[in-house]
């Protein structure tokens, strides 16, 4: 403890920093794929801080060498969502960006990556001016495009594990909707493996007074829909978990034109491999099925986008670092944080080094004002203590590895 300590010693005039860099990330957004100031903003900060920096994959990873011992990654991811700000802030977003669909939409950091960013930065920099207190190399990782899934794979495939040392173990914190101030753990599974899936299903085009002459995939897509409800309930075994959404259904134009195709967007969320198999099987036959019935004149087709691997904590690496939390914040401060049916990239990194890790939350609201979910237009987590505890819990977490003997 007293390590760690001397490494927070640093913690306020570090703030003083850290408030105004927040402040100015939560103006200015940038989506998956596009932290080009972000990303700039981080490199010159580690580089001034005395890191070894390099650009990989549309991230940046600072190493930072001090002496023999284990190495510490810890990640922080920098995109942000195409949401239109509504918190009311005086430093809240006003980018637009052009959707998909051609509509202007805002662009606002409304999963907290901005926390994310300036409480890595603030650690780094605690650990850089406190080089007496702990050995070994700690990696800051700043991650670009987690939203799409993108962004870990982006890194691995730019050579990320032949350019970093080999991590001994990794660590990954997200701000949630809990009271800030509040760490929470989880061994084991943490957060699910999610699947998108565009099915598109081929019918027979006609004019909407003479379906007889056509193949309805509206009608089509509609059986897929209440067909797909069974899979949760009768081909996963009671107690295991699963979710099988249908997002959305685009098919025609007009009221009176039977189209020749409907496109599906569905989404699996699943804890365990075997029961994913089984879903995506599921899915997959349940369509083709439906297809031969109704006279498809075609094969479905499916494609897979936007897949998140299982987040799933190392028992060991878990229970040392809620140890380390338990004594430096209290064990009323720390508490279980329960498995969650959102997903997350994270894992692809150390899963590449073959590398244990943990994945914690970190609360960001009011205990008095329970905060909006992740993704909502007013998700705004407060600055303090938010900003405090995410920076110290990886300096605590990070010293768990890297803090001198005190013997």
């Amino acid at each position: 403890m007293r390590r760690v300590q001397e490494v927070l010693e640093g913690l306020p005039a570090t703030t003083v920093w850290q408030e105004e860099l927040y402040k100015d990330l939560h103006a200015h957004p940038e989506l998956s794929s596009q932290e080009a100031r972000t990303s700039g903003e981080v490199a010159r900060r580690l580089e001034s801080f005395g890191y070894a920096v390099q650009r990989v994959g549309g991230g940046v990873v600072g190493v930072l060498a001090n002496g023999d011992g284990p190495t510490v990654l810890t990640r922080a991811d920098m995109d942000a969502l195409p949401v239109t700000e509504r918190t009311g802030l005086p430093y809240a977003s006003t980018r637009t960006t052009v959707d998909p669909t051609g509509a202007t939409v805002g662009v606002m950091h409304a999963c907290g990556h901005d926390v994310h960013v300036a409480c890595l930065l603030g650690a780094a920099e605690l650990l850089a001016a406190r080089p007496q207190a702990w050995r070994g190399t700690f990696v800051a990782l700043f991650q670009p495009a987690e939203e799409t899934a993108a962004g870990a794979r982006a890194m691995l495939e730019d050579g990320l594990t032949e350019r970093i040392p080999r991590p001994d173990v990794a660590l990954g914190q997200h701000v949630l909707d809990h009271a800030a101030g509040v760490v929470g753990t989880q061994a084991g599974p943490v957060l699910s493996a999610g699947d998108s899936i565009r099915i598109t299903v081929v019918g027979k085009g006609s004019h909407g007074s003479m379906p007889h002459l056509g193949v309805d995939p509206v009608v089509l897509a509609a059986s897929i829909v209440l067909r797909l409800q069974t899979i949760v309930s009768r081909e996963v075994r009671p107690g295991e978990f699963a979710v099988v959404t249908v997002g959305s259904i685009v098919a025609g134009s007009t009221s009176n034109t039977i189209p020749d195709r409907a496109v599906l967007l569905v989404n699996l969320r699943t804890y365990d491999p075997a029961v994913r198999q089984t879903v995506v099987d599921a899915v997959e036959r349940i369509v083709r099925a439906e297809c031969a019935a109704a006279g498809a004149p075609e094969p479905p087709t499916f494609e897979y986008y936007d897949q998140f691997p299982l987040t799933d904590n190392d028992a060991e690496v878990t229970a040392t670092v809620t140890e380390a939390f338990r004594a430096h914040f209290g064990r009323d401060r720390v508490t279980e944080l329960g498995r969650a049916t959102a997903s997350e990239d994270f894992s692809r990194v150390p899963d590449a080094f073959g590398t244990p890790y943990t994945y914690w939350g970190i609360g960001g609201f009011p205990p008095d004002r329970p905060g909006p979910p992740n993704h909502s237009p007013t998700f705004a987590p407060v600055v303090q203590p938010t900003l405090s505890t995410g920076t110290e819990a990886l300096v605590v977490a990070a010293m768990a590895y890297l803090g001198k003997d005190e013997r």
